[in-house]
């Protein structure tokens, strides 16, 4: 530091390491991966995957009055519980216009499981770690919007909980 010398060059110096010393830790914190993990998600449904959402055909229905699942396409990176047997898969979402914690109190699962997570908005490209049950017809019987009619989807999947993976 030129100009500066002395008592006060060291407080200078001792300001500026005060606060660029958290820094690291900021951007280290920024960068942390987010697999997406908790309890609900590791212990319900009969399945659980990480999934990239791939595709939303159709627009997501805004009905407060009307409860629906619409049926999404997802490529899966990794099974943690039971399998699943396709690289592609189809699962059924319900109000997805809704972010995820504000559905989690409104009990759909004859078995006494909620639906939830923390995602709060579905977009193609990001990454999912769901709870799943199959078939959505029997965990689900309100109306499901699948735009994938028609073609080999294979079951359709009834996501339980979904949350967000961030820096896989």
């Amino acid at each position: 530091m030129t100009g500066i010398s002395g008592p006060r060059a060291v407080r200078v110096q001792l300001v500026l390491a005060f606060l660029l010393l958290p820094l690291p830790v900021i951007a280290s914190s920024c960068n942390s991966p987010d697999d997406g993990r908790d309890e609900k998600v590791t212990t319900w449904g009969s399945a659980e995957v990480t999934a990239e959402l791939v595709e939303i055909r159709g627009k997501i229905q805004r009905d407060p009055l009307y409860n629906y699942a619409h049926v999404m396409k997802y490529r899966v990176l990794e099974v943690h519980r039971a399998e699943v047997g396709r690289d592609v898969i189809f699962v059924g979402h319900y109000n997805p216009y809704k972010p995820r914690p504000t559905v989690q109190d409104y009990n759909l699962d004859s078995m006494g499981e909620h639906v939830g997570g923390n995602l709060k908005k579905f977009r193609p490209g990001d990454i999912h770690r769901m709870a799943l049950k199959v078939p959505i017809d029997e965990h689900f019987m309100g109306g499901v919007i699948n735009k994938y009619f028609g073609g080999e989807t294979g079951p359709i999947y009834w996501a339980v909980w979904t949350n967000r993976v961030i820096n896989r």
